[in-house]
Formats: C-alpha cells, sequence, structure tokens
C-alpha cells in the first residue's frame, strides 16, 4: 500500500484545440482536457454533478469523443496518436482499441444505428467506418466520402435518415452524402465567399431533430445559417446585434421545438434563437472568455419532487374558489425559457454546467490549465495558495482549501515554464518564457509591472527569487546564461555557461551562493560576493543533462541535482564530492524537493511519470506514486505545512498529496505526550541511517518556542499547532477554531478565515449579518414588483372591479390570482383575514417552487414556512442556504405572523424547538454530503458547529482520520470521552507491528479501563521472553513466568476469565484455547459441535 496519500486533485480544464472535446448521455457529460477525459454524473441525491473517473490511456492529444446514441454506458475517443478508444464508463474500462489509424482521426461519430459501428475521418477524408465487434470486425472505407478538396472541420450523421450525413470543410463549404441519391460535394459556400479562394472554416453542424433535410451551420465570420440539403439552399441568415459577433458552436435544445444555442468565440455570450426568427430571442453573458464547445443535454438533472397545495381547477367557481394561476413569465419577457442544461467549455479551460430554465450554474469549473504544467509553488506567506506556470501561457493562483481558481495572469506570455513568488508578504510572482524572455506579475493589481529580456528570444528555464535577498532575481536560460539582476534590472552577473542552463538555486543559508545545473551534465556552484564570473565549485558525475538543482534547506553544503540520465544524486559540496546516487526512475528526472522537517526525505518527478520519495541516508526509495498520467514536472511544499506536497504534471493537473503517512509516529509521540527528544532534533541526530524520525525544521521550532513562553497547561495548543502542520488543507484548520470555540474561546481571537468556513451556528446569523450589512429577512412591503403576468380579458378586469366594490374581496383575489397578478391579491388579501392572506402566500410559494424560481424564497420568509424553504434549498442541493435559513428561525429573526392579537410566548417556545429539529436535521444532511465527497474533516465541523460532538468525532474516524480525531478528542475533553477511547483503541491496533508496539502500549494507556486492551496488546506481541516481559512491565503486568502460576491460582478460584487471560500471556497460550473451547462447549447450543 502507497505510503504518499493523494488527498486533492485540481482536474484539467478543457481543451480548446479540437471541436467534438465534449459529449453527454443521461445522467452523465464528458470533456477532454489534452491527455485525459473527465466524466461527471449526477448524484441523484444532492442533484449535483460529481466528477465521477478519469480516462487517461491516450498519449498524446485527444482530438474528439462521441457518446453511442444507444448504450449511454459507451463512448468513443480518438488522438493524434492515430488510437481510437471506446469505453465503458460504468466499469472504467476500455473495451475496444484501434490502433494505427491512416490519418490522425479528427472528428468521430457512431454511425447511425451504432451496431454499424464508430465512423472516423482524417483532414481529407476518406470517411473510415469500424466496426469494433461482431462476426466480421475491422475497417472500411465509406464508398463516397473520400477525395474531398478542402480539409475536414466534423462531420455528423442525421439522427433519423438512414445513412444520412454532411462534413464542414476549412473553406466553408459542406458535402453531403445519403444512400440513394447523388452525392453533394463543397456546396453551400456562404454567399460572401463564393468565386473567391477566402477560407471560412465551418466551426459548427448540426441536424435539425424534426427534419430530414434542414441543418444548422455556423462559419467563422459568416455566422449562422439554417440550410435545406435537399434544395441546397439556405432558408434564413440569422443576424448577430454586432458585426464583431462570431459563433464558436452551437447546440438544438431537444425540449424546444426550433429553439437552438450559440456560443460566442470572443466573449462567453450565450444566445438564444428561434428558427422563425433571424435575431436572438435573448442573450447571457456567462464569462468574459469565448466559448469553445456546446452540447445541451437530453434529459435535464431532475429535481427532487416538490409537494404543492395548489388544488386543479374546479368545474363549479363559487365566490371562494381558489383559482389556478397561469405559469411565471420572465420580468419583461413574452417569452420563458425551456428547461434545459448546456454543458459549457470555454476557451480558458472553464468547464460548467448551465441551467437555462433557470438562468444559472449549477456547475462551474472557472478556470483550468489546458495544457502542460511546469512548475508550482506556494505563496511564502501563506500556505493556502498554490501558483501554477504552464505552457498554455499562463500563470494561475488556488485556493488549496476549497481547489478553486484565486487569479490568473493577464494575457498569453508563450510557453511559461518556471515561477517564483516574492519573499514574504510582497504578493509579486515572477515568471520565465519560452520566448518573451522574464516578467514580474503584480498579482494585487492584477498586472505585468516588469519585464526583464536580457536572455533576447531564448527560451527561460527557470527564475529564481532570492529570499534571503529581494531584490535578486536569477535567471537561466537556452543561450548559456545565468544572470542575476535586481528587481529594477540592474545586472549584477552574468555566469557563462558551455551550453544551455536548465535550473537553478539559491542557497537557504548563504545568500551570496547560488548552483546551476547545465546541459554539459555539470553542476556548479557561483559566489556572487567575488567579482569573478567562474565557479565555485563543478561536480560531474551524471551522464546526460542535469536539470534542476536544490538545495537542502537543513544541511548546509548539501545539494542535490536531477538529471536525464535517470538519476539523483546528492552532492556535499564541504567535501567537493556525490555523497549518494539515487536509482529508479526510468526517464529524465524533473521535479525535486526536500522536505523542510525531516532532513533525509527528498521527492523526486520524472518523465516515467512518477513520483519517488526516497531516504537520502541510505539511498533506499521509500515509495513510489504511479497516479500522474503523464511527465511530472514540479514539486512544492509549504514550510508551515511541511507534509503536504503539490505535483504539477504533462497531464494538465495539480495534485495534493500528504507525506504524513512516511513519518506517522511523529504526531502520535506528540498525542502521547513523549519526551521532546522524540519529537523535536538537529540534523546528526536525524540523519543516523534507521533512526526514527525527528522534526529539524523551522516550523517545529517555532511551535515549541511559543509553548515554552506559554504558562498552565499547554497541551490544547500543542496539539492544535501540531495537528495542522501534519494536516493537509480541507478543513483541518476550521475544524480546530470550532473545538476551541466549543471550549468556550473568546470570539475575538477567531482568525479571519473563520467566517468563510463552517461556522458554529451561534455565530452564523451574526457573521452573516455582518458580511451582507443586513438581515436576510424580506419585509412585506415589497409585493408590488410588477411579478403579475398582462391582463387576459378586460371582461374579467371589470368582473373583478365589482367584486371589489361589492366588499367581496376573496373573490376580487381569486380572479387577480387567475389572471397571474398575484401582487394585486396578495395586497388586499389581508381584508379578508391573515388566514386567508397566508394560505394565498404559501398558494403563491408552491406555484414558485413548482416552476423552481428563487421568487419562492421571500414568499415563505414572510409566512414563516422555514421547513418549506428549508426543503426547497435542500432538494436543490444548496444545503449551506437551507442551514442559514434554519439558524436564522432559531434565532427568531424569522417566524409565522401573528393570526391574533394574543400573547405568543409559548408559541414561539414551540416553534423554536421545531426550528431546532429543522437545523439538526440540515446540519446531518450538509455533513453527509461532505462525507461522500470525500472531505470526512468538513463533515465534523458540520457536526461540531451544532455541538454534536458524537457525530462530529465520528465522522473523523469513519473517514479514517484517527490521529487528528484523537487530538481533537483530547482537546474536547469529557463530553468526547467515549469517542476519544474508541479512537485511542484503532491507533493501537493500526501500530502493532516492531518498531512502534511501545506506542500501542502508550496509546492505551490514555484510555481509562484499559487493562484488557493492554493484556490484548501484550498476547499478540512476537518478541523474545525478553522483550515480552519488558512490555509486560511497561503495560503494568506480571511477567511470563508469574502468569502462568497466577492461572492456575485463577483456575481453582473458579475464575475462569482471569485464568484464560493470564496463560495467554504466559508461555503456554495453548492451554487458555482449551479452556476457552471447553467452555463454550458447556454453555453453547449442542447444535455448534
Amino acid at each position: 500500500m502507497a505510503k504518499v496519500q493523494q488527498v486533492g486533485l485540481l482536474a484539467a480544464g478543457c481543451q480548446p484545440w479540437n471541436k467534438d472535446v465534449c459529449a453527454a448521455s443521461g445522467d452523465r457529460f464528458a470533456y477532454c482536457a489534452t491527455l485525459a477525459i473527465y466524466i461527471y454524473q449526477l448524484d441523484q441525491q444532492y442533484n449535483q454533478f460529481k466528477l465521477r473517473s478519469i480516462m487517461s490511456e491516450h498519449k498524446k492529444t485527444i482530438t474528439a469523443i462521441s457518446w453511442c446514441p444507444d448504450n449511454p454506458d459507451l463512448f468513443a475517443s480518438a488522438s493524434a496518436d492515430n488510437l481510437l478508444i471506446i469505453w465503458n464508463v460504468a466499469e472504467k474500462k476500455a473495451v475496444a482499441r484501434l490502433d494505427n489509424t491512416k490519418g490522425v482521426p479528427v472528428s468521430v461519430s457512431w454511425c447511425w444505428n451504432s451496431a454499424d459501428g464508430l465512423a472516423f475521418v482524417s483532414q481529407r477524408g476518406p470517411l473510415y467506418i469500424w466496426a469494433y465487434r461482431g462476426s466480421d470486425p475491422g475497417v472500411t472505407v465509406h464508398k463516397e466520402a473520400h477525395s474531398f478538396l478542402s480539409d475536414i472541420c466534423l462531420f455528423r450523421w442525421h439522427p433519423a435518415k438512414k445513412g444520412k450525413l454532411v462534413f464542414g470543410h476549412t473553406d466553408g463549404s459542406l458535402s453531403i452524402f445519403q444512400p440513394g441519391s447523388k452525392s453533394q460535394k463543397h456546396v453551400l459556400r456562404p454567399e460572401s465567399l463564393e468565386g473567391t479562394d477566402e477560407e471560412d472554416p465551418v466551426s459548427a453542424l448540426e441536424w435539425d431533430l424534426l427534419s430530414t433535410d434542414y441543418l444548422l451551420v455556423s462559419n467563422l465570420h459568416n455566422g449562422v445559417r439554417l440550410v435545406d440539403s435537399e434544395a441546397l439552399v439556405c432558408i434564413t441568415s440569422f443576424c448577430f446585434p454586432s458585426a464583431a459577433a462570431s459563433v464558436q458552436c452551437l447546440a438544438w435544445v431537444p425540449s424546444a421545438p426550433g429553439m437552438f444555442i450559440t456560443g460566442d468565440s470572443q466573449v462567453g455570450v450565450l444566445r438564444v434563437w428561434n428558427v422563425s426568427r433571424s435575431t436572438p430571442l435573448d442573450s447571457f453573458k456567462l464569462k468574459k472568455t469565448g466559448f469553445h464547445a456546446l452540447h445541451v443535454l437530453n434529459s435535464s438533472p431532475a429535481k427532487k419532487a416538490q409537494t404543492s397545495c395548489s388544488p386543479s381547477k374546479s368545474q363549479h367557481t363559487s365566490s371562494t374558489s381558489e383559482a389556478v394561476p397561469p405559469p411565471t413569465l420572465s420580468q419583461n419577457r413574452s417569452f420563458s425559457l425551456p428547461p434545459g442544461h448546456a454543458v459549457c467549455c470555454f476557451m480558458d479551460g472553464g468547464v460548467g454546467l448551465y441551467d437555462m430554465g433557470a438562468k444559472k450554474w449549477d456547475f462551474l469549473r472557472d478556470l483550468g490549465h489546458v495544457e502542460t504544467i511546469f512548475d508550482c509553488k506556494f505563496k511564502p506567506d501563506d500556505p493556502n495558495l498554490l501558483a501554477t506556470a504552464s505552457f498554455d501561457g499562463t500563470i494561475k493562483i488556488w485556493d488549496t482549501n476549497t481547489l478553486t481558481a484565486v487569479s490568473t495572469s493577464p494575457g498569453n506570455e508563450g510557453v511559461v515554464y518556471s515561477l517564483s513568488w516574492a519573499p514574504g508578504d510582497l504578493n509579486c510572482i515572477a515568471g520565465a518564457t519560452s520566448r518573451n524572455g522574464a516578467f514580474i506579475w503584480d498579482v494585487r493589481k492584477g498586472k505585468i509591472i516588469t519585464r526583464f529580456n536580457e536572455h533576447g528570444k531564448n527560451g527561460i528555464f527557470c527564475i529564481s527569487w532570492s529570499h534571503k535577498d529581494s531584490k535578486r532575481i536569477a535567471t537561466c536560460s537556452g543561450d548559456g546564461f545565468c544572470i542575476v539582476r535586481t528587481i529594477d534590472g540592474k545586472i549584477l552577473h552574468k555566469y557563462k555557461h558551455p551550453a544551455a542552463v536548465f535550473g537553478c538555486d539559491w542557497s537557504q543559508n548563504n545568500k551570496d551562493m547560488i548552483a546551476t545545473g547545465c546541459e554539459d551534465k555539470n553542476v556548479r556552484v557561483y559566489y556572487l560576493a567575488t567579482s569573478s564570473d567562474q565557479p565555485l565549485k563543478v561536480f560531474t558525475g551524471h551522464l546526460a543533462k542535469v536539470f534542476h538543482v536544490r538545495w537542502s534547506p537543513l544541511r548546509e553544503g548539501i545539494l542535490c541535482s536531477g538529471s536525464d540520465d535517470g538519476t539523483v544524486r546528492i552532492w556535499d559540496y564541504t567535501q567537493d564530492a556525490c555523497i549518494n546516487v539515487l536509482s529508479g526512475h526510468t526517464a529524465p528526472v524533473r521535479g525535486l524537493m526536500w522536505n523542510t522537517e525531516v532532513p533525509y526525505l527528498l521527492i523526486s518527478g520524472s518523465w516515467d511519470y512518477t513520483i519517488r520519495v526516497w531516504d537520502t541516508r541510505d539511498g533506499t526509495c521509500l515509495d513510489t506514486v504511479y497516479d500522474h498520467g503523464a511527465d511530472v514536472y514540479g514539486l512544492t511544499c509549504h514550510q508551515n505545512r511541511p507534509f503536504t506536497m503539490a505535483s504539477c504534471s504533462r497531464d494538465s493537473t495539480v495534485r495534493l498529496w500528504s507525506l504524513t503517512p512516511l513519518v506517522s509516529p511523529l504526531l502520535l509521540n506528540i498525542l502521547t505526550q513523549q519526551p521532546w527528544e522524540k519529537i523535536i532534533g538537529n540534523t546528526d541526530t536525524a540523519m543516523v541511517p534507521g533512526s526514527p524520525p525527528l522534526l529539524c525544521g523551522k516550523v517545529s521550532r517555532d511551535i515549541k518556542q511559543e509553548l515554552d513562553k506559554l504558562s498552565g497547561d499547554v497541551r490544547a495548543k500543542k496539539l492544535r499547532w501540531f495537528s495542522e502542520c501534519f494536516s493537509p488543507p480541507g478543513g483541518s484548520s476550521n475544524l480546530w477554531d470550532l473545538v476551541f470555540v466549543i471550549n468556550g474561546q473568546d470570539d475575538s481571537l477567531l482568525p479571519a478565515s473563520y467566517s468563510k468556513g463552517v461556522m458554529h451556528m451561534k455565530h452564523l446569523v451574526k457573521f452573516k449579518t455582518s458580511e451582507a450589512q443586513e438581515l436576510t429577512i424580506v419585509k412585506m412591503s415589497k409585493f408590488g414588483g410588477g411579478i403579475g403576468a398582462p391582463s387576459k380579458e378586460e371582461r374579467l378586469k371589470e368582473a373583478a372591479d365589482i367584486h371589489l366594490r361589492l366588499g367581496q374581496i376573496q373573490r376580487y383575489c381569486e380572479l387577480m390570482v387567475e389572471l397571474g397578478q398575484w401582487e394585486k391579491a396578495l395586497s388586499v388579501a389581508p381584508g379578508v383575514s391573515m388566514k386567508y392572506w397566508k394560505k394565498l402566500m404559501q398558494r403563491r410559494a408552491d406555484q414558485l417552487m413548482a416552476e423552481d424560481n428563487d421568487d419562492a424564497i421571500p414568499f415563505c420568509i414572510a409566512t414563516g414556512d422555514i421547513k418549506k424553504l428549508v426543503t426547497f434549498f435542500s432538494s436543490r442541493g444548496q444545503l449551506l442556504e437551507a442551514l442559514l435559513i434554519a439558524q436564522g428561525a432559531c434565532e427568531g429573526n424569522i417566524r409565522s405572523p401573528p393570526m391574533f392579537s394574543v400573547n405568543h410566548t409559548l408559541n414561539d417556545v414551540d416553534n423554536r424547538e421545531q426550528y431546532q429539529s429543522i437545523l439538526q436535521s440540515v446540519c446531518k444532511e450538509l455533513a453527509e454530503w461532505f462525507f461522500r465527497d470525500g472531505c470526512s474533516v468538513l463533515a465534523a465541523c458540520c457536526h461540531l458547529a451544532v455541538d454534536d460532538l458524537q457525530l462530529g468525532m465520528a465522522s473523523l474516524i469513519r473517514g479514517n482520520e484517527l490521529e487528528l480525531a484523537a487530538c481533537v478528542g483530547l482537546v474536547l475533553g469529557e463530553a468526547a470521552n467515549q469517542s476519544t477511547a474508541y479512537c485511542l483503541e484503532l491507533l493501537a491496533r493500526k501500530y502493532m507491528t516492531m518498531p512502534t508496539w511501545e506506542l500501542s502500549a502508550d496509546l492505551l494507556g490514555m484510555i481509562p479501563d484499559n487493562h484488557i486492551l493492554l493484556a490484548k496488546l501484550c498476547a499478540f506481541y512476537p518478541g523474545s521472553a525478553a522483550e515480552i516481559d519488558q512490555l509486560h512491565d511497561r503495560c503494568g503486568l506480571p511477567p511470563m513466568e508469574e502468569c502462568k502460576a497466577l492461572a492456575d491460582e485463577a483456575l481453582n478460584d473458579g475464575d475462569l476469565f482471569s485464568a484464560v487471560k493470564l496463560l495467554l500471556l504466559s508461555a503456554e497460550p495453548e492451554h487458555a484455547l482449551q479452556i476457552g473451547i471447553n467452555y463454550v462447549k458447556g454453555t453453547g447450543p449442542r447444535a455448534w459441535f
């Protein structure tokens, strides 16, 4: 079992290179990154799309995917390595492969009947049909679809007309084929292109689902047309509001005949059209960056059923009958968008699922790298912020707690090979590019503030900002120079190498020392305090070019280098020697990272797709990680969270890893209050081969110094600070904030980040109110907002006016409802009674909820219908909103309006109890949602937020966060004693191995009434007689010889339990087995034997 655990994944964005890169079927959708396919599926319970699997079999750029129309579990993919694969999503495996296709398949599509197989085409054709199953599998050529005069952009089979298909070409023309008819090649070019050689590629192409001949076609510059493939004429040219707007993609809306949507190429504008009009019905700006691909799901995610109290219309209408209202229309619009979900992919890699009916995102990953990520680094003053540099020309910053993008660098810089944060809180990043020199990006200002062009157009492979002297930045380049300059551009040193320089690193102990890695296979060390341009040291030994070099942060004079020869070498500057060669990688080494707390731990990443963890004391490889789908380029960790590592790769992902299992006894030594010598040491002690790990870095020293300053019981803070140091991001700090709140910590000591996480319920409304500057309570004075539709019949309005003048208010209200003029009905309803007004409000809320319309919220709040509102939010997966409503009700901010003028104190108490029950229920559901999402720590936070300590501890134990649970339980004290004891017992079992057996005894020693547990531990111990007696003594048990005599005494006294226990601890445990069997035989049913 791997010791390094993956704890986070930043998925790649959708690639912008090829056309058919998103697809959907049933409750699944998929999109293509450059080297992998990401498949999302609807979680029916929470009505949310979750990443279910990543298919990463292709080794070169994926060119297209297509979902099987007859089998929702199958889809096909093609790639630039001349490969086609058919996948079974449910089984998460490839079921068929076609290697060595003739030409790169640029577009694939299942034949009109998938039993016929899969069709694919390269740029000029021909169209191939791959029958991947059946009695005669193989590849055939379509009889007519070949010999094209222009490259193919994409093609589409007609979904209903057997064998009919259309091709779109780069010259703007279409080619149409159908059995029994003459082939039509290169027809229907846009009129403006006729008679010219200009090209205007077909950007999108879709058959009308309700016609055998009509199809929508868009050209990059000439817009969208509806054409007749039989008559070969253009029926409608659709007009855009701006000449600058161009269409990148389009899709029919299956739920609305004649309606389709388009995505603009320059800006993320989604336009809604109907074939009956040449201008768009509506448009929505969804993102600043342009669309790349669109796909409308045939079946929208099913909402949980909403109960509605609205009756069906009665045949007989009395003056008090309830009217049936018309559907709510959008304000200021004469049409309503159909229900439908569009998978939207954008040019910046963003991917989302847009609910067109509700006009909101159901799911959105706003940004994503779409190419190789070459480098990643944590912000020096914030372990939660990670910057990444990519082939796609951008640097992006990510919040590692939420795995979401925080910001991205402006513009495209070409390939960004390397990045380096400015020291401290300067909030700037230096970047190195392939052709555009180096730059400094001021993150706060959002702009590039400095550029360095000393290397000309040569690629800069590494940039390093000195953290000992913030004015100095070093770069190394393909031109053979390592240049050190000040941040204002003044060159301090220009070190010439005999070949390209790939890596450089500042010494962590000497601000004037820098090391470089060169194509000539050598490592060099330069000293900046002298004027010489010659290196102080040159280390030789690698058999191929040296890429990165890294100084040890803990051992002065020690550095490592990675090479194309597949090895990592450890050099001792003081001895002028290579002191170790780490062999194991089968391809060039790129990523290198020393651990900042344990001096012998070194991690490397390679083009062999693996990450290896090394013990540099003896060169042992402690673990090999195979999760990345391509070359591993960057590795990094933050000194405040030294056992969380980030890695980046050619597979366009960033992954977070926990290294804690590699040093697992350390946190338990802290937990069991071992002496400091077993926790913190110096590097000489830690480097003794075979010795247990010790902390030697800055963060552990700082924690100890802070603890030494405190008086009284420091255990709670000691456990918290070390636990946060060992725990990965994703909720541990949030959890500890809640633990200290429960233990009575003053609110003024809570960090600023507390309000962004799961808050204790006593703080929720207070913090949200502060954030919004007002309570989220909708007053009942805002009903005249023009919600209703226009009057249907003047006669009916006149009748309603007569009813009103006659004082028949209820009849007037019902007629207004029938006309859709709810605001008028609700404004006079109190004239009937408050009870009637409340019922009318509830009917309006029910109608809006049935339409999944957010306008229902104020109606529920005004009538105090908390349960309905919480159910509404929960059914849409908006559990945090449900939680806020429930807590607002518990604090008395939302209540039912009084029906009579009497004292409602008792009623308020009853309501509070009901609201408290709802709050607990919502917290449990939110916790379960987090747990199912793999976030057991955040699930525990939800339970602690409502003071449910037992369920909070249970979430941590269920999620195998045993060390964290034990720390938290000990700090919570008596209220969590039972769970803490169980957790300590599980940990003791976990560490019942030879090197840590005594640690298990110490863990059990912390449990009250632990005699039997300690006896079990000793009974399992496999050591020598002397070692067993030593463990017995540690556990307060008699020696083995004495155990035998005591067992005989117990047997004579009739105490079978004690006799069996003592015999198991003796040198003759088999006697205990015989006594036990005899006892069971004598008391149990004879049928068992």
